[in-house]
C-alpha cells in the first residue's frame, strides 16, 4: 500500500521522471503533479515531502511556472532541485541572476557534509551541473551548503523548515552518489520508511480494479508487448473471464509475432482473445504518411476504431483497458513539460472514444516496475523480459512512406539481428535493440553489379529506467556477422550503419 508519499512538481525539465524512478528504487512511492497543483490538493494527498524539479524556465520570465508561497508553510519538508531551488530563492524573496556563463557538466562540488542532506558524504563531490540562471543570494533563514567554482550558492538548507535546494541533478547517473542525496532528504529530512514494493501494488490494484469495474466487461488493448500483455493478465486477475483482449494485428509486429502473442493469450492463459488481421487497412491509412507523429496519430486512432468495432460485435463494453506506463506518459507531455514524441495510446487518442471510460492500470510504473508486477503475477519470464516494442510498431522504425516491401525488408532484418544478439548472450545485457529501414539509398555493389538500395540502421541502448540510456558497444565481430548476414540474406539492403547516440540527445526511437 502506499503508506507514504513523496510529490514531485513538475517545472518542466527533462529529468523530471528520473526523480520518480530513483525515488522509488528507494522504496518510497513518488507522484509527479503538475507544478500548479492546489494546495487543498496538496493538503489532501499528505505527503511527506514535496520534490520541485528543475525546467527550462527563468524565475523572472512572465510565463514561468510559479507555485503558491503558501506551499512552504505547509510543514512538510522540500528539496528544489535546479529551477526548483532557485524557484524557492526567489519565492523566499533570496535572489537569482542570470550567470555570465552556463555551467553544464560534471562538476566538482564543494559541500557542507555536517547537513543532514549530505550525511555520509566527503567535502568535495562530483554533480552534474545544467543551469544558466543561478542563486546569488539565499533568502533569510537558509544557510549555504555548497559551491563550485562559478556558482557560489549551488546548495542550500534551512534546516528549521526543512526547506533544501541544490543546483545540481542528482537523480542523472552523471551526479556521483546522486541517489544518496535522495535518500538523505527522504529518510533523514522527510522521516520516510521505505516500505513501498511492487508486491503491494499488485494486491492494491486488483482490489481497485474489482471494485471499480466489478461485473461489467472491459475490453484489453492487446499489442502483445510486456505493458500491455502485464495489463491484460493484471485485468485477468481481477475481473476474470469479464475481460477480452483484442489483439489487432496491424502488420506492423516483428516477424512471426502475431503468431506468437496468439498462442501466448489464448493458449497458456486461457484469455478471452480476439485476432484481428488488420494488415491492409492500416498500410491503406498509412499511405503516403511520412511525418512520424501523423503515423502515430493515425495508428492510436484507427487501433480505437478496431476496438470500437468489434466491442459492438460481442456487446456492450463499459471500459477499455491499455497498457500505457509512465514514460508513455512523461514523453507526451505532463502539465507543460516539453512533448518529446505522442505515444499511441497516450496523445494518440482520438477525440471521440466510443467506451465509457479507458482504465491504464500501469500508468504509475516504470518499464523495469512493470516487468516486477509480471512475474509477481506469475507471468513467464521469457515474455516479462522480451524486447520493448512500441504501439505503433514498425511504423516508427521505417523512416519515410511504409510499404509492404519496406515492412517485409525491416522484419527480416530485425530477425538476423535479435537472433544474433541472443547467440551471443547479450539479450539480457543490451535492454533494447533492433534495426532500422532508413529513407537513404546509397550505391553498393553485389558480385560484379552496381546496387541502389536502402541503408538500414542498428540500434541498440543499455539503460534502467528508458528515460536515459546509453549505447551499447557490442562486440566488432558481431556487428560484422550481423552485416555480413542481412546484405546477404535481405532484399534491397546494401549498407549497414550502427547507431552510437545515446539518449539524451537521441530518444531510443528514431521516430
Amino acid at each position: 500500500m502506499k503508506n507514504e508519499l513523496i510529490l514531485i512538481l513538475d517545472f518542466g525539465g527533462q529529468y523530471n521522471q528520473l526523480i520518480a524512478r530513483r525515488v522509488r528504487e528507494c522504496k518510497v512511492y513518488s507522484e509527479v503533479v503538475p507544478y500548479n497543483i492546489t494546495i487543498e490538493e496538496i493538503k489532501e494527498k499528505a505527503p511527506k515531502g514535496i520534490i520541485f524539479t528543475g525546467g527550462p524556465a527563468s524565475v523572472y520570465g512572465e510565463d514561468s511556472p510559479k507555485c503558491a508561497e503558501e506551499i512552504f508553510e505547509l510543514g512538510i519538508p522540500i528539496l528544489g532541485i535546479c529551477y526548483g531551488m532557485q524557484l524557492m530563492t526567489y519565492t523566499l524573496k533570496g535572489k537569482v541572476e542570470k550567470a555570465e556563463k552556463r555551467e553544464y557538466g560534471t562538476i566538482n562540488v564543494k559541500i557542507d557534509n555536517t547537513s543532514p542532506l549530505f550525511q555520509g558524504f566527503e567535502k568535495e563531490n562530483k554533480f552534474l551541473m545544467s543551469h544558466t540562471d543561478y542563486v546569488e543570494t539565499v533568502p533569510n533563514g537558509f544557510s549555504n551548503i555548497g559551491a563550485t567554482e562559478t556558482c557560489p550558492n549551488a546548495a542550500m538548507e534551512n534546516r528549521e523548515k526543512k526547506l533544501y535546494g541544490i543546483q545540481f541533478h542528482p537523480e542523472v547517473n552523471n551526479s556521483i552518489n546522486g541517489t544518496k542525496v535522495i535518500k538523505n532528504f527522504l529518510f533523514n529530512i522527510c522521516g520516510c520508511n521505505g516500505d513501498w514494493e511492487i508486491s503491494s501494488f499488485v494486491e492494491e490494484s486488483i482490489k481497485t480494479l474489482k471494485e471499480k469495474i466489478g461485473d461489467k466487461k472491459a475490453l484489453c488493448a492487446l499489442s502483445g508487448g510486456v505493458d500491455s500483455s502485464v495489463a491484460a493478465i493484471l485485468l485477468s486477475k481481477a475481473i476474470g473471464k469479464n475481460l477480452t483482449c483484442i489483439f489487432v494485428d496491424h502488420g506492423l509486429l516483428r516477424k512471426n509475432e502475431g503468431d506468437e502473442v496468439e498462442e501466448i493469450f489464448r493458449n497458456q492463459f486461457d484469455i478471452n482473445l480476439i485476432r484481428v488481421n488488420a494488415k491492409e487497412r492500416f498500410l491503406e491509412k498509412l499511405s503516403g504518411i511520412t511525418d512520424p507523429e501523423r503515423k502515430r496519430k493515425i495508428i492510436g486512432e484507427e487501433f480505437i476504431r478496431v476496438f470500437e468495432e468489434e466491442a459492438k460485435k460481442i456487446g456492450t463494453i463499459d471500459y477499455l483497458v491499455q497498457g500505457t506506463i509512465y514514460p508513455d506518459v512523461i514523453e507526451s507531455g505532463l502539465g507543460k513539460s516539453s512533448v518529446i514524441k505522442s505515444h499511441h495510446n497516450v496523445g494518440g487518442l482520438p477525440d471521440y472514444v466510443d467506451f465509457k471510460e479507458i482504465v491504464e492500470p500501469l500508468r504509475d510504473l516504470f518499464k523495469d516496475e512493470v516487468r516486477k508486477t509480471g512475474i509477481e503475477l506469475g507471468i513467464p519470464e521469457n515474455l516479462v523480459y522480451r524486447q520493448p516494442f512500441p504501439g505503433p510498431g514498425l511504423a516508427i522504425r521505417i523512416i519515410g512512406e511504409i510499404t509492404d516491401e519496406k515492412l517485409q525488408i525491416l522484419k527480416e532484418a530485425d530477425s538476423i539481428f535479435r537472433e544474433e544478439i541472443a547467440k551471443a548472450g547479450l539479450h539480457k545485457k543490451i535492454n533494447q535493440y533492433f534495426a532500422v529501414l532508413t529513407n537513404l539509398k546509397s550505391v553498393g555493389v553485389m558480385g560484379d553489379e552496381r546496387t541502389y538500395d536502402y541503408t538500414l540502421a542498428l540500434r541498440a541502448v543499455e539503460t534502467t529506467d528508458f528515460m536515459t540510456g546509453i549505447w551499447s558497444k557490442i562486440p566488432y565481430e558481431i556487428l560484422e556477422k550481423v552485416s555480413s548476414r542481412i546484405v546477404n540474406e535481405v532484399s534491397h539492403v546494401n549498407r549497414i550503419v550502427y547507431d552510437i547516440t545515446s539518449k539524451p540527445p537521441a530518444t531510443i526511437e528514431w521516430e
